[in-house]
């Protein structure tokens, strides 16, 4: 029998690490054009339709910069747990409670207009965000819970939430027993950037103004250092004098804090108002979104845009085609397989090692007769 291990190589190619990306890209289009030919289109027309139509015109790059925008927001909080070997798998839930907690606003209190509106509800969604965030923070540091779990499951713990939400105490009275709140107000809708071309928001500026901020904090600043010294080596980070248990804090709250503002940035400007569904998946999908940008906020913006893309090229191939929507996941599924298959051939190499399986010993065997004879 063969045995597969993965051992780790003295050193990594440096020239593979940069291109390991576009290495895993360029394998996810092969596979995407065998999964075309499968279901009977031509591969060459479907591309074309998926990553070439939906960029084609002005309005549609405003589209693009609306599904990025919590993408690369999410994405960019994801990185610095990830540097820290710390693993938030429950994004998504806390984009839902930011966009809950920054609602309180405009659901409750629809008659508070002004300036000062979009403000806090921003502020709330950042709260609601690090707050939820803060639950698998405090179970992993207080009982050692594993935090890929706890924050997972709390993910459908707000989805149901902001169901009963919607459909109880929030939904609208005057919207004909629909599951939805009341729209919000003008003062309460995040202003568009140019609304004469398109219905991208200020959403996608912030994305931009936080990525930056991240790459500043962890290339320029102590925290920064103390994020790579704890992921990297524990160990050295506590002779150092950095507390793990305050790092597990600051790294959940910080990316609960991004994921609730991209929440509360995603209903306040492109919905308009709290429903059922608010997200098609952005929080899991901003975990491809960091690695592909290898947990570096500026590599995080262009893999959010790329990522951006696979939504809309699925709405594309699905009316022009006739295939379902779900092959944006399916593109999405194999970009992360590939990314991670990648990143795992250039930190370790494979071995195939042969296992020689026990033969029983015939004089043991001979013998046993005779034993139980004597007994």
């Amino acid at each position: 029998m063969m045995r597969i291990e993965l051992v780790k190589r003295p050193q990594r190619s440096a020239l593979f690490s940069v291109l390991s990306p576009f290495i895993a890209f360029a394998l996810t289009m092969i596979a995407g054009a065998i999964m075309f030919a499968l279901l009977g289109v031509n591969p060459l027309d479907a591309f074309n339709i998926y990553f070439i139509q939906p960029i084609s015109e002005v309005w549609q790059l405003h589209e693009l910069a609306i599904k990025a925008a919590p993408l690369i927001l999410i994405a960019v909080g994801l990185s610095v747990c990830y540097k820290a070997n710390i693993w938030n798998i429950g994004a998504e839930g806390q984009f839902i409670f930011g966009a809950i907690f920054g609602s309180i606003i405009p659901v409750l209190f629809p008659q508070f207009e002004g300036p000062l509106v979009i403000p806090l509800m921003l502020l709330l969604g950042m709260v609601g965000g690090a707050f939820y965030a803060s639950i698998p923070a405090f179970l992993k540091t207080r009982f050692s819970t594993n935090e890929i779990l706890t924050s997972l499951m709390l993910v459908y713990v707000a989805q149901l939430f902001l169901d009963w939400l919607v459909r109880g105490p929030w939904r609208d009275p005057q919207g004909h027993g629909f599951p939805q709140t009341i729209q919000f107000g003008d003062s309460a809708v995040l202003p568009e950037l140019m609304p004469d071309a398109g219905r991208a928001n200020w959403g996608f500026v912030f994305a931009l103004v936080a990525a930056v901020a991240i790459w500043l904090m962890m290339s320029r600043m102590l925290k920064g250092f103390e994020v790579r010294v704890l992921g990297s080596s524990p160990r050295a980070g506590r002779f150092a004098g950095f507390g793990l248990n305050r790092m597990v804090f600051f790294t959940f709250l910080l990316s609960g804090a991004l994921a609730g503002l991209a929440g509360i940035s995603e209903v306040s400007g492109a919905i308009g108002q709290l429903q059922p569904v608010i997200s098609p998946g952005y929080g899991f999908t901003a975990i491809i979104v960091a690695f592909l940008g290898r947990l570096n906020p500026l590599g995080i913006v262009a893999a959010g845009l790329v990522l951006a893309l696979t939504y809309l090229g699925g709405e594309a191939v699905q009316s022009a085609l006739g295939i379902s929507d779900k092959v944006a996941r399916v593109f999405q599924g194999m970009l992360l397989f590939f990314v991670l298959g990648c990143d795992t051939l250039i930190h370790y190499r494979i071995r195939l090692i042969g296992v020689t399986l026990m033969k029983p010993n015939a004089a043991k065997l001979d013998a046993a007769p005779k034993l139980e004879e004597a007994r």
